[in-house]
């Protein structure tokens, strides 16, 4: 049985309308991201932080999955061998394109974490205003994402996946990013074959035994067609 594991970053989801997650001059949605990606930043300014997420959970709600996240749904679909989907994009558009085991290693905006129980909840209103927790009671809620300084989730889980892959499969990522873009030499260490597809060549392109430049939305149902088509 065939073992895909597939990495997805923001590229996948820019063209939903969603921005990646740094510019060129370090700013996210015009901030540096220290300000709003850091314990550090929460800690100082937790206000300016909880309304920062604010508009990105309304952005991710007003957003619409495309082709290539419909295409990974097909795929985890129709696809007769193991499949580990694994996206560093915070957005449920890879949900709402079909997928339903999809892992978040840099977790989800529509979630809030209380750090008094550290349960964990759906969310898709405002954090802004110390809501409480609905397990514990604490107005201790934060955006459960993984922040910079802050491990992403199920590192062993993907690990573990990387060492079985046969087939490693990066789609829309800087390549920049670790501990996800060592994803590439973990797979190929183990024998897997690595495929890019990406709108440009990334940091780490010469990793890959194959690029593919172009649009997601187009160089995803292309390989997806291709994939069920050898099944």
């Amino acid at each position: 049985m065939v073992n895909i594991v597939i990495l997805t970053g923001a590229g996948i989801s820019a063209e939903s309308g969603l921005k990646t997650f740094r510019a060129e001059d370090g700013l996210w949605e015009n901030h540096p991201v220290e300000q709003v990606a850091t314990p550090e930043g929460f800690a100082r300014d937790p206000d300016l932080v909880q309304r920062f997420y604010d508009e990105r959970r309304a952005q991710i709600r007003a957003a619409a999955p495309n082709a290539a996240h419909k295409a990974l749904g097909r795929l985890e679909r129709e696809f007769d061998g193991n499949l580990l989907l694994v996206t560093q994009n915070i957005d449920d558009l890879h949900e709402r394109g079909g997928a339903t085991q999809t892992l978040h290693m840099h977790g989800e905006a529509l979630s809030a974490w209380c750090l008094s129980c550290d349960t964990r909840h759906s969310w898709s209103t405002t954090l802004r205003d110390s809501p409480q927790c609905p397990s514990c009671g604490d107005a201790a809620l934060r955006p459960d994402i993984v922040w910079f300084g802050e491990m992403p989730y199920q590192m062993d889980r993907i690990f573990d996946a990387l060492s079985r892959a046969d087939l490693f499969v990066s789609i829309g990522t800087s390549g920049a990013v670790y501990p996800a873009a060592g994803f590439v030499q973990q797979a190929s260490a183990n024998g897997a074959r690595t495929l890019e597809l990406n709108l440009e060549r990334s940091a780490g392109s010469h990793l890959f035994d194959e690029t593919r430049l172009g649009p997601a939305s187009e160089l995803v149902p292309t390989w997806v067609d291709e994939m069920l088509a050898g099944d």
